[in-house]
């Protein structure tokens, strides 16, 4: 297919067979989706009815019975060549038509009284081919197709002798499709570049051995060898090995990731120095990269809002000024006793200037370009609607934990009150030792960090929300909350200030206490991520307010937010988030970013959701967008993309129907004929298409990548 009408004729002709529903076209991917009940319609009549049309078919995989529901899912796909594009059918087309227009040219200027009769055989050889076309589609459904108007058009201007200009125009005609197709084709090598990203083979160990194997037969629970260099061959996670892993290729971070028995590991990804053994976790068709894939298909097939509205105004454009040029055909002659010859002439002339094919393309073709490069970076978007809306965002409401900060607790601060801090640190990580609380493990944290040696523990015990108890060497050492710590002895003067202080900055802070004795103080917080503060400053610079709703206190909030410059909402429940996430909305489009878990009314009641850390299904499901890489200045770049393919899609409507008033104008005076009218709209479409693909250059401004 060389453009969405094409997808339109596919989908109108299938859709009068009885039997077939939920048929969607995806142009981008190549793929024709629906239902069939084949009781009704045999499978074989869809797809010959589609090579009528001048499609090749095959089918992805076999049909499949959907539980539950009666008939069968089909997924066909409309058959690419994968010869360079000048062996393709149109190539050798279009060479045939331009070899017989240079063998006409030679012979008119041999035989000049011949030259009515030289280029007839370009002429019918491309009326021939896509008048076959153009009836097919007209038989399906579609009777307003370019084929149709290009052939009527050729035809009149054989009848009134015009028989040179009729072999340009089927030339230029097919010149032109031939470069959609090869601009299209561009369009579509990024995800299939994504899809080679996984390699063919994997090395499974069996007994001890390893064997290599089709990528695709691995199975969850295998396991495989991942060699330094080697592209990672599924999902899983580390079993056995250290290394670093460079990720890029499907998160888009440039810094290589530190990966350790249990760390998880993407297909795509290279492992950059150590052996790895990886467990398997997801099947080949369930990888990261088959996921992300299937998303990008998806949204490609999610038209936009500006798409739908195009595609309903041509549907009326087109029948209109198809009688538009059958009236300035007619009505001169007929009226005033002009010209039969030469309105006729500029009637068709106007069939050719009233095809809508690049208007059609506008909207698609820079939605396309702008899904492929958020892909690239790590940003997906859950269709064109998506994309649009972002980009008219005025506000974003980011929620607090996972997304503003990491979601993990760290030791921020240690005060000893007697004795060294790190056998303060020491004791305390004893108590916690084998705690799955977000404090617990934060000391624990620090103390490996730190190198400190955990000594055994018994006797553990835990005061639910107050403390946690365990004798250390003989000591009875508790780790617990001021308000419990001072309930047992009084705080000395300077540690209540301390407490006090630490506190006011947003962090949770423990007393230590050995035999009753406060030893030592730790604060812990869940520090903002390191790039959150440059992410609200890239949205203040695009216009867009940013706003934390957070459920936590208003003074640990004000910290965080204080720190990071920008407005606050605190102690907020999910109704509560929900209620200011509308308050917003009221104002202008607002964005909802969170972890796509807890926030999820949230996202949904946003105009657009945007999930943090978007690797997760959860995630992926609830939201509108995802940020794989859970960079807070993605969201800014989100933005930034966004912005940038509405200006696209503006440009692009400007270039077809510019081009159109401009020809229609100088066709109806008579200063341009049949061929500058085929430029009209193949050099348009071509124009749409180049303009669309520029936006693969787009390069995030302001925004620090990786």
């Amino acid at each position: 297919m060389d453009c969405p009408s094409c997808a339109s004729k596919i989908e109108t002709a299938v859709g009068r067979f009885g039997g077939a529903e939920d048929i969607r076209v995806n142009y981008h991917s190549q793929v024709l989706a629906f239902r069939l009940d084949e009781a009704a319609t045999p499978r074989s009549a869809v797809e010959e009815q589609i090579r009528k049309l001048g499609y090749g078919v095959a089918p992805v995989e076999a049909p499949r019975v959907v539980a539950g529901e009666p008939g069968a899912a089909a997924d066909l796909a409309l058959v690419r060549p994968r010869q360079p594009w000048w062996k393709g059918k149109k190539a050798r087309l279009a060479a045939a038509i331009g070899a017989l227009m240079v063998a006409g040219f030679a012979v008119s200027l041999a035989v000049p009284a011949l030259d009515h009769w030289v280029y007839l055989p370009a002429a019918l050889l491309g009326l021939v081919y896509f008048g076959r076309k153009a009836i097919a589609a007209a038989r399906a459904g579609s009777p307003f197709s370019i084929e149709m108007l290009m052939s009527i058009a050729t035809v009149g201007a054989i009848a009134i002798g015009a028989t040179s200009e009729a072999a340009v125009v089927v030339f230029l005609f097919t010149i032109g499709e031939l470069l959609e197709n090869v601009a299209a084709g561009r369009a579509r090598a990024g995800i299939e570049a994504l899809g080679a990203l996984v390699p063919r083979t994997a090395l499974r160990i069996e007994n001890g051995t390893a064997r290599e194997v089709p990528a695709a037969s691995l199975k969850v629970g295998d396991l495989v060898l991942i060699r330094p260099g080697d592209r990672v061959s599924a999902d899983g996670e580390v079993a056995e090995g250290e290394s670093e892993v460079d990720e890029s290729s499907v998160t888009g971070e440039s810094v290589p990731v530190p990966k350790a028995e249990g760390a998880s590991v993407f297909a795509g990804s290279i492992n950059a120095s150590g052996a790895l053994q990886v467990r398997v976790t997801r099947p080949a068709s369930d990888n990261t990269i088959a996921r992300i894939i299937r998303l990008v298909e998806e949204a490609q097939d999610a038209k936009a809002p500006t798409a739908r509205f195009i595609e309903r105004f041509s549907a009326v454009y087109t029948p209109i000024a198809v009688a538009v040029a059958a009236l300035v055909a007619a009505a001169p002659p007929l009226v005033v006793g002009a010209d039969w010859d030469t309105w006729i002439y500029r009637g068709l002339a106007l069939l050719l200037v009233a095809c809508p094919c690049a208007l059609v393309l506008s909207t698609p073709a820079a939605i396309a370009s702008g899904l492929a490069v958020g892909t690239r970076r790590g940003l997906l978007v859950k269709g064109g609607g998506a994309l649009e809306t972002i980009g008219r965002i005025r506000a974003v409401a980011f929620d607090k934990t996972g997304t503003l900060t990491e979601g993990r607790p760290r030791v921020t601060d240690l005060l000893a009150l007697s004795g060294p801090e790190r056998t303060m640190l020491g004791l305390a990580a004893a108590v916690e030792n084998g705690s799955s609380h977000p404090l617990g493990r934060a000391i624990l944290e620090r103390a490996d960090a730190d190198g400190i040696p955990l000594r055994p523990a018994k006797d553990s015990r835990a005061i639910p929300g107050k403390a946690v108890e365990a004798v250390v060497t003989g000591k009875r050492v508790a780790v617990g909350s001021p308000s419990h710590a001072a309930g047992q002895a009084p705080l000395p003067a300077d540690a209540a200030r301390t407490v006090a202080e630490w506190e006011s900055q947003g962090k949770t802070v423990v007393v230590v206490s050995v035999d009753g004795a406060h030893t030592g103080l730790i604060a812990v917080r869940d520090e903002p991520r390191p790039d959150a503060a440059a992410g609200i400053r890239a949205l203040g610079a695009l216009g867009v307010e940013a706003v934390m709703l957070t459920g936590d206190n208003i003074r640990t909030g004000q910290a965080i937010a204080g720190a990071l410059g920008l407005k606050v909402k605190a102690g907020l429940l999910p109704e509560d988030k929900l209620r200011e996430i509308g308050a917003l909305k009221e104002k202008a489009p607002v964005a909802m970013v969170g972890d796509g878990i807890n926030d999820a009314p949230a996202l949904a009641a946003a105009s657009v959701g945007i999930a943090m850390g978007g690797g997760t299904d959860v995630a992926l499901e609830t939201a509108d967008a995802a940020l794989l890489n859970s960079r807070v200045v993605d969201v800014a770049a989100l933005v930034g993309l966004s912005r940038a393919t509405l200006s696209n899609i503006h440009q692009n409507v400007a270039i077809a129907l510019g081009l159109k008033a401009i020809f229609l104008v100088t066709t109806v005076v008579g200063i341009t004929g049949l061929w500058p009218a085929v430029l009209a709209d193949t050099g348009a479409t071509v124009l749409v298409t180049l303009n669309a693909l520029r936006l693969l250059g787009y390069r995030f401004k302001g925004v620090a990548h990786g």
